[in-house]
């Protein structure tokens, strides 16, 4: 069978011009009359973002010579209007349109705003992990330095929220269920509300910027404005919705930008690409999930510079200039926003607080209220030097021992020596020569590294020593004790040689600064922390053991925190403390390490990223028993499984019309502005989703059902572009009038199905307070559709 020849080859891209050509097919008639000369062609666009295409939407690219546009364009500088004819014998729905668009935006905003404000102040005390994020506040209003495994601005906001509204920080946020009484607490949730708010318009004009439709943008804001889930998570006092907040914002930034591309380093084409460049940034400073939607937004921009590198009207030096724009805005803009948001966290959090523990000695020097703050100590360790050790993992305890001995049946029954996350007189050790003939009374001599030595505990006279016992809970490492008569007499088990990260022989030991490794000569193991606890025998503290494994790591790495030598001048400490490059590195490691070693407390709940699209699984906000006030955060039921099933029909047609197409088929210009939407468009979104979804299938620390929320967005977005193009092609069996018909009336069905699934579910966000759903008399009676669902 001969194949047709295509619309965009030079045969068809030439149409006779004497009878008027449509371009909108049967909704939107657009006639250009022979007289103007003007075929439909890739131009349009142009035209139409200049005002001479009277329509409420771009038409789709037909493709001509263009030179038809062009000489309209200047036609239309020119002042010549008369050039372009009589565009429509129709009444303008350029009017009509830019009414209806003004009324349904203000419309979902406030629907979104009343959703998420209204009873915000319920219920009156701590709810989940406000606890953890509320505290946080506290700290920024106290100045008090705390460790979060997340990027600090969204607790800045939540400070600054609470700062401005009256909040003092005083509230302690100790527990779940804790009474807020007196304390301002609506101003930290009325911030968080409020960005949350912002996903609803965003969301509009995302997937409106993406179709040019109303209806599909009207049900994606419709989609969001009910779910509960998002209600929800948006009503306390979380990092969610700031997250959520950014990570649209971005989008549409981008989408925006995107529709400058005919007014190249304009003012609005800057102004959206510094936004989105800002909205990155953001993203990433509230979690480090943020990186998904900078990828999302790097493949977009990669894209870009790869079509603009084939336009051949565009020179390499202007080509240049397209860059080197972007590598400034959307790199480095948000590198300098990002870094200045820790200089502004480091600034703020100078007083010594619970976070301490988690960094350095050196870290720690630069906190107010910390012992080691102004303080003044030797700077370089030598023989008779009374030390502290500190173990350079997160939250690594102090080398310690007591008098207390290892139990009959764990490995030798001698002295313990544990790591103790507290400052303690036990912590204490000196630092030996192996000869104990050696002239303690004699001149100076430095430590250095290479060096053999024995570390003597200052309270019990005990050598640290290890053997080839097993460790008491590490069985594969060695066991480590305190040996020795009390004159410091041992054995050869005691020599440990030191070690300095990157150091030669003859390098000294710096306090704070020098990271060290301590290797047992006899057995070549390395000291090690596990930061596993022993049993009440070694009263909970943590298990130090001698690795056979030499690979460096945080546990097996130590720093000199205090150190005394009445023989050797001190300095002050304020001439180590670590530059801000220093510290910036150093809380980002303890960071990833930290979110990545993330472990599920006692009988808490946590789910699989199988079981979020599918809703198997919520989360307990607020109350268990029937006498109290129940949260409860699940999506919208409906919404939800609607989301999965648009995502499955997407894949249908995205796969029907990648067929089509490519077995040779011309379509008619509404079908092929339609696949134009389902390629393009419904493309886009799909991706955002499989990039904030995907991901935590390779994750191993623990996972939470909040986490998909961000996903979820772009699969509502996905869902009200794929209903659109559903209903939509109903044209194609039915007659136009019919078609409009079962178009308009599949929207408004739409709309109905999430209005009464919100009516059957708002207690879950809203709250409630009586018997379960499995009584008949709970409000949420006969709802519990999921055993998994506990409300």
């Amino acid at each position: 069978m001969k194949r047709q020849p295509s619309f965009l080859s030079t045969d068809a891209a030439r149409p006779p011009v004497t009878p008027p050509l449509c371009v909108f097919g049967a909704t939107r008639h657009l006639h250009f009359p022979a007289r103007t000369g003007l075929r439909a062609c890739a131009g349009l666009p142009l035209l139409w973002r200049r005002g001479l295409v009277e329509s409420d939407r771009p038409p789709a690219c037909l493709a001509c010579g263009g030179m038809a546009c062009i000489a309209a364009e200047r036609a239309r500088r020119a002042g010549d209007l008369s050039a372009a004819g009589n565009m429509s014998e129709r009444p303008d729905p350029a009017g009509k349109a830019a009414l209806v668009r003004g009324l349904l935006l203000p419309l979902v905003t406030a629907l979104s705003l009343l959703s998420r404000f209204y009873r915000l102040s319920e219920p009156q005390h701590v709810c989940w992990d406000e606890t953890h994020f509320g505290k946080m506040g506290s700290y920024y209003i106290n100045q008090t330095f705390f460790f979060d495994v997340h990027p600090p601005l969204g607790k800045m906001l939540i400070g600054l929220a609470g700062y401005l509204t009256g909040y003092d920080g005083t509230f302690l946020f100790k527990k779940p269920g804790d009474k807020y009484e007196h304390h301002h607490y609506y101003g930290m949730r009325a911030l968080c509300a409020t960005l949350g708010s912002c996903l609803v318009p965003f969301a509009y004009l995302i997937v409106l910027e993406l179709t040019r439709s109303h209806n599909a943008a009207l049900l994606a804001a419709v989609f969001l404005i009910f779910d509960t889930g998002c209600i929800t998570i948006s009503q306390y006092i979380l990092l969610d919705p700031i997250l959520m907040f950014f990570i649209l914002g971005a989008v549409l930034s981008t989408l925006r930008f995107n529709a400058m591309k005919d007014r190249p380093f304009s003012l609005p084409w800057w102004q959206w690409l510094v936004l989105t460049g800002v909205n990155l940034a953001g993203a990433l400073g509230v979690k480090f999930v943020g990186i998904f939607v900078i990828l999302l937004i790097g493949i977009n921009t990669a894209c870009d510079l790869w079509h603009l590198l084939g336009m051949l009207d565009i020179s390499l030096v202007e080509f240049g200039k397209h860059f080197l724009a972007r590598v400034w805005c959307l790199i480095l803009l948000p590198l300098v926003f990002y870094t200045t948001l820790f200089a502004i966290h480091f600034v703020v959090l100078n007083k010594s607080g619970p976070g301490d523990g988690f960094f350095s000695s050196a870290f720690q020097s630069r906190l107010i209220g910390n012992n080691l703050h102004n303080a003044s100590m030797p700077e370089h360790i030598a023989y008779g030097s009374i030390i502290t050790m500190k173990n350079v993992r997160t939250a690594g305890g102090y080398l310690h021992s007591h008098w207390h001995l290892y139990p009959e049946g764990v490995g030798a029954r001698q002295q313990q020596v544990t790591a103790y996350l507290h400052k303690d007189d036990n912590n204490l050790w000196i630092v030996r020569e192996p000869d104990l003939s050696a002239d303690i009374d004699g001149p100076i001599k430095y430590v250095q590294h290479g060096d053999i030595f024995k570390l003597e505990h200052k309270e019990t006279s005990r050598n640290m020593h290890s053997h080839q016992h097993k460790a008491p809970l590490t069985k594969k490492h060695f066991q480590v004790t305190g040996y020795g008569i009390v004159n410091g007499t041992g054995d050869s088990n005691d020599f440990w040689r030191i070690l300095v990260t990157g150091g030669q022989n003859g390098d000294l030991i710096k306090v704070l600064r020098s990271k060290i490794r301590l290797m047992h000569v006899a057995t070549g193991c390395v000291l090690y922390s596990s930061g596993k606890s022993l049993p009440k025998w070694g009263w909970e503290q943590v298990e130090v053991s001698c690795s056979p494994y030499l690979k460096e790591t945080p546990n097996s790495l130590w720093n000199i925190e205090d150190h005394i030598n009445a023989k050797m001048p001190n300095i002050s400490l304020e001439v180590l403390k670590p530059s801000f490059p220093e510290i910036l590195l150093e809380s980002h490691v303890v960071m990833i390490r930290s979110n990545s070693g993330l472990k599920p407390k006692d009988n808490e709940l946590t789910s699989k990223p199988w079981h979020w699209p599918i809703n198997y699984q919520g989360l307990r906000f607020s109350g268990t028993n029937e006498t109290e006030y129940r949260v409860y955060l699940l999506g919208n039921p409906m919404i939800w499984w609607l989301n999965l099933l648009g995502l499955l029909i997407y894949v249908l047609l995205f796969s029907i019309t990648v067929v089509y197409l490519q077995r040779g088929y011309q379509p008619g210009h509404q079908v092929r502005e339609r696949c134009n939407v389902t390629l393009r468009a419904a493309r886009y979104v799909l991706l955002g989703w499989i990039l904030h979804y995907l991901p935590f299938y390779l994750m191993g620390r623990i996972l939470y059902y909040h986490h998909y929320f961000p996903a979820m967005l772009f699969s509502s977005m996905l869902t009200a572009i794929t209903w659109h193009i559903v209903l939509q092609s109903s044209d194609l069996l039915l007659s136009h009038q019919a078609a409009e018909r079962v178009y308009t009336g599949g929207v408004i069905c739409l709309i109905i199905f999430c209005i009464y699934s919100f009516y059957l579910f708002h207690p879950l966000s809203y709250g409630m307070i009586g018997p379960h759903a499995q009584d008949p008399l709970s409000p949420m009676a006969g709802l519990r559709w999921m055993e998994s669902w506990e409300f």
